[in-house]
Protein backbone atom coordinates (compact mmCIF):
# COMPACT_ATOMS: atom_id res chain seq x y z
CA UNK A 1 0.00 0.00 0.00
CA UNK A 2 0.91 3.14 -0.64
CA UNK A 3 -0.71 6.56 1.30
CA UNK A 4 -0.39 10.01 0.07
CA UNK A 5 -0.67 12.26 3.07
CA UNK A 6 -0.36 16.27 4.02
CA UNK A 7 0.95 17.18 7.05
CA UNK A 8 -0.86 20.41 7.35
CA UNK A 9 -4.21 19.39 5.80
CA UNK A 10 -7.12 17.93 8.09
CA UNK A 11 -8.71 15.58 5.73
CA UNK A 12 -5.40 13.59 5.62
CA UNK A 13 -4.91 13.22 9.13
CA UNK A 14 -8.06 11.96 9.78
CA UNK A 15 -7.02 9.04 7.57
CA UNK A 16 -3.33 9.47 9.08
CA UNK A 17 -4.96 8.81 12.66
CA UNK A 18 -7.02 5.55 11.60
CA UNK A 19 -4.14 4.31 10.13
CA UNK A 20 -2.53 4.52 13.60
CA UNK A 21 -5.29 2.96 15.70
CA UNK A 22 -4.84 0.49 13.44
CA UNK A 23 -0.98 -0.22 14.24
CA UNK A 24 -0.20 -0.17 10.40
CA UNK A 25 2.71 0.78 9.12
CA UNK A 26 1.87 2.39 5.38
CA UNK A 27 4.76 3.76 3.22
CA UNK A 28 3.87 7.50 2.75
CA UNK A 29 4.53 9.90 0.27
CA UNK A 30 3.98 13.78 1.65
CA UNK A 31 1.98 16.14 -0.80
CA UNK A 32 2.62 19.80 -0.19
CA UNK A 33 -0.57 21.82 -0.49
CA UNK A 34 1.07 24.99 0.35
CA UNK A 35 3.03 24.44 -2.57
CA UNK A 36 0.50 23.30 -4.62
CA UNK A 37 1.83 19.98 -5.49
CA UNK A 38 -1.85 18.62 -5.29
CA UNK A 39 -2.52 19.87 -8.86
CA UNK A 40 0.85 19.05 -10.27
CA UNK A 41 0.29 16.34 -13.30
CA UNK A 42 2.56 13.57 -11.26
CA UNK A 43 0.05 13.60 -8.73
CA UNK A 44 -3.09 14.37 -10.65
CA UNK A 45 -2.09 11.23 -12.09
CA UNK A 46 -3.42 9.34 -9.25
CA UNK A 47 -6.20 11.47 -8.07
CA UNK A 48 -7.80 13.33 -11.16
CA UNK A 49 -9.45 15.08 -8.40
CA UNK A 50 -6.40 16.70 -7.34
CA UNK A 51 -7.81 15.97 -3.27
CA UNK A 52 -6.03 14.03 -0.62
CA UNK A 53 -5.68 11.76 1.15
CA UNK A 54 -5.55 8.50 -0.98
CA UNK A 55 -4.38 5.23 -0.23
CA UNK A 56 -3.34 3.30 -3.11
CA UNK A 57 -4.38 -0.29 -2.05
CA UNK A 58 -2.06 -3.59 -2.99
CA UNK A 59 -3.68 -4.13 -5.46
CA UNK A 60 -3.40 -0.90 -7.01
CA UNK A 61 -6.77 0.77 -6.68
CA UNK A 62 -6.92 4.59 -5.65
CA UNK A 63 -8.88 5.22 -2.48
CA UNK A 64 -9.28 8.91 -2.55
CA UNK A 65 -12.19 9.22 0.19
CA UNK A 66 -11.98 9.00 4.00
CA UNK A 67 -14.59 6.95 4.06
CA UNK A 68 -13.31 4.49 1.37
CA UNK A 69 -9.84 4.26 2.84
CA UNK A 70 -11.32 3.61 6.53
CA UNK A 71 -13.98 0.76 4.92
CA UNK A 72 -11.03 -0.66 3.39
CA UNK A 73 -8.55 -0.57 6.12
CA UNK A 74 -11.70 -1.91 8.84
CA UNK A 75 -12.45 -4.81 6.22
CA UNK A 76 -8.53 -6.11 5.50
CA UNK A 77 -7.99 -5.14 9.02
CA UNK A 78 -10.65 -5.41 11.51
CA UNK A 79 -9.01 -5.47 14.91
CA UNK A 80 -9.17 -3.25 16.42
CA UNK A 81 -13.18 -2.03 15.06
CA UNK A 82 -13.03 1.19 14.38
CA UNK A 83 -16.41 1.58 12.45
CA UNK A 84 -18.48 -0.60 15.18
CA UNK A 85 -19.28 -4.52 15.49
CA UNK A 86 -22.60 -4.91 15.50
CA UNK A 87 -25.21 -3.75 13.11
CA UNK A 88 -26.66 -0.90 15.02
CA UNK A 89 -22.96 -0.10 16.09
CA UNK A 90 -21.94 0.04 12.41
CA UNK A 91 -25.26 2.63 11.35
CA UNK A 92 -24.62 4.39 14.10
CA UNK A 93 -20.91 4.86 13.37
CA UNK A 94 -21.53 5.82 9.81
CA UNK A 95 -24.39 7.76 10.93
CA UNK A 96 -22.23 10.46 12.90
CA UNK A 97 -19.07 10.23 10.90
CA UNK A 98 -21.49 11.60 8.29
CA UNK A 99 -23.52 14.08 10.79
CA UNK A 100 -19.76 15.58 12.04
CA UNK A 101 -18.46 15.99 8.42
CA UNK A 102 -21.75 17.72 7.38
CA UNK A 103 -22.68 20.01 10.19
CA UNK A 104 -18.87 20.42 11.46
CA UNK A 105 -16.25 19.66 8.66
CA UNK A 106 -18.61 21.54 5.91
CA UNK A 107 -19.09 24.63 7.93
CA UNK A 108 -15.33 25.09 8.59
CA UNK A 109 -14.17 24.89 5.21
CA UNK A 110 -17.00 27.08 4.28
CA UNK A 111 -15.50 29.35 6.56
CA UNK A 112 -11.81 28.97 6.11
CA UNK A 113 -11.68 29.13 1.77
CA UNK A 114 -14.59 31.84 1.33
CA UNK A 115 -12.62 34.19 4.02
CA UNK A 116 -9.00 33.74 3.64
CA UNK A 117 -7.16 35.46 1.17
CA UNK A 118 -5.08 32.08 0.56
CA UNK A 119 -7.98 30.85 -1.07
CA UNK A 120 -9.09 33.70 -3.38
CA UNK A 121 -9.79 31.43 -6.51
CA UNK A 122 -10.04 28.37 -4.77
CA UNK A 123 -13.22 28.34 -2.34
CA UNK A 124 -13.76 24.83 -3.24
CA UNK A 125 -10.91 22.34 -3.08
CA UNK A 126 -10.19 19.86 -6.49
CA UNK A 127 -9.42 20.13 -10.33
CA UNK A 128 -11.81 23.43 -10.86
CA UNK A 129 -11.14 26.97 -9.55
CA UNK A 130 -14.32 28.68 -7.61
CA UNK A 131 -14.09 32.49 -6.54
CA UNK A 132 -15.46 32.74 -2.77
CA UNK A 133 -18.64 33.70 -1.75
CA UNK A 134 -18.37 35.79 1.67
CA UNK A 135 -21.62 35.62 2.72
CA UNK A 136 -20.50 31.45 2.50
CA UNK A 137 -18.07 32.43 5.11
CA UNK A 138 -20.32 34.62 7.48
CA UNK A 139 -23.16 31.37 7.42
CA UNK A 140 -20.09 28.85 8.21
CA UNK A 141 -19.38 30.79 10.92
CA UNK A 142 -22.50 30.56 12.65
CA UNK A 143 -23.34 27.02 11.80
CA UNK A 144 -19.73 26.19 13.77
CA UNK A 145 -21.55 27.59 16.75
CA UNK A 146 -24.38 25.08 16.42
CA UNK A 147 -21.95 22.02 15.49
CA UNK A 148 -20.28 22.99 19.19
CA UNK A 149 -23.62 22.98 21.04
CA UNK A 150 -24.74 19.68 18.74
CA UNK A 151 -21.58 17.74 20.32
CA UNK A 152 -22.32 19.02 23.93
CA UNK A 153 -26.08 17.57 23.60
CA UNK A 154 -24.51 14.22 22.29
CA UNK A 155 -21.36 14.29 24.48
CA UNK A 156 -22.82 15.03 27.83
CA UNK A 157 -25.27 11.71 27.26
CA UNK A 158 -22.61 9.32 25.31
CA UNK A 159 -18.85 8.63 26.73
CA UNK A 160 -17.73 8.67 22.65
CA UNK A 161 -19.19 10.25 19.61
CA UNK A 162 -21.18 7.19 18.38
CA UNK A 163 -21.30 5.25 21.70
CA UNK A 164 -19.63 3.38 24.33
CA UNK A 165 -16.63 3.27 22.03
CA UNK A 166 -13.94 5.19 20.54
CA UNK A 167 -14.40 4.75 16.41
CA UNK A 168 -13.84 6.58 12.94
CA UNK A 169 -16.78 9.34 14.60
CA UNK A 170 -14.25 10.46 17.20
CA UNK A 171 -11.38 10.36 14.86
CA UNK A 172 -13.67 13.09 12.52
CA UNK A 173 -14.93 15.28 15.02
CA UNK A 174 -11.68 15.38 16.69
CA UNK A 175 -9.40 16.99 13.67
CA UNK A 176 -12.35 18.86 12.66
CA UNK A 177 -12.51 20.72 16.17
CA UNK A 178 -9.04 20.49 16.54
CA UNK A 179 -9.12 22.65 12.99
CA UNK A 180 -11.35 24.80 14.16
CA UNK A 181 -8.52 26.76 15.22
CA UNK A 182 -7.94 28.42 11.75
CA UNK A 183 -11.10 30.04 11.64
CA UNK A 184 -10.54 31.35 15.31
CA UNK A 185 -12.91 28.82 16.88
CA UNK A 186 -12.84 26.71 20.03
CA UNK A 187 -14.58 24.59 22.18
CA UNK A 188 -16.74 27.13 24.70
CA UNK A 189 -15.33 27.20 28.63
CA UNK A 190 -18.97 26.22 29.16
CA UNK A 191 -19.14 23.06 27.39
CA UNK A 192 -17.65 20.57 29.81
CA UNK A 193 -18.43 17.22 28.01
CA UNK A 194 -16.69 18.45 25.12
CA UNK A 195 -13.79 19.45 27.10
CA UNK A 196 -13.25 16.32 28.38
CA UNK A 197 -13.54 14.11 25.22
CA UNK A 198 -11.00 16.63 23.41
CA UNK A 199 -8.69 15.90 25.85
CA UNK A 200 -9.18 12.29 26.31
CA UNK A 201 -8.64 11.62 22.54
CA UNK A 202 -6.03 14.45 22.65
CA UNK A 203 -4.18 11.85 24.81
CA UNK A 204 -4.64 8.99 22.35
CA UNK A 205 -0.89 8.49 20.64
CA UNK A 206 -2.75 8.85 17.09
CA UNK A 207 -3.60 12.20 18.18
CA UNK A 208 -0.11 13.55 17.88
CA UNK A 209 0.70 12.94 14.32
Amino acid sequence: MLFYDCSTAPNPRRARMFIAEKGLQIDTHEISIAKGEQSGDAFKAVNPNATLPVLVTDEGVALTENLGIAAYLEARFPEPPLMGRTPDEKGLVLMWNSIVEQQGGLPIAETLRNTHPAFADRAIPGPVNYAQIPELGQRGAARVEHFFDLLETRLAESPYIAGAEFTLADITAYVFVDFARVIKKRIPQGNSATLAWFEKIGARPSAQL
